[in-house]
């Protein structure tokens, strides 16, 4: 910074400590905030990269009736017409039997496996 023959020392020198605490005090909000941020997407990211694995998929030939039930747009009679439609080769059958319709198969086909014996 340039001395101007008229400047106040101790004016210039209060200034920059404003100056230094606004800093401070941006920087102690935003650190926070950016890092919150960021552990939210990480935490994010692992949910939605991995779908549901095979071993946490249901399986509709093997399901219990309360397990079925967890499942969106699966109650008590659509959990009892999956049990006794089967066996299902695919878990397409769902639909092609009519024990579902297409639009609660497409909530729940990432979620179900029809695992053979």
């Amino acid at each position: 910074m340039i001395d101007h023959p008229h400047a106040n020392p101790r004016r210039n020198t209060s200034l920059k400590r404003f100056a230094a605490l606004m800093l401070a005090a941006t920087l102690a909000f935003a650190v926070p905030a950016l890092a919150a941020d960021k552990d939210a997407k990480a935490a994010a990211k692992p949910a939605a990269a991995a779908a549901t694995p095979a071993d946490d998929k249901i399986d509709i030939n093997r399901a219990k009736a309360d397990q079925l039930m967890t499942l969106e747009g699966i109650g008590d009679a659509r959990a009892k017409a999956i049990i006794k439609g089967r066996p299902y080769k695919g878990k397409d059958e769902l639909v092609e039997k009519n024990i579902v319709p297409q639009a609660v198969y497409d909530k729940i086909k990432d979620k179900i496996i029809a695992k053979q014996k």
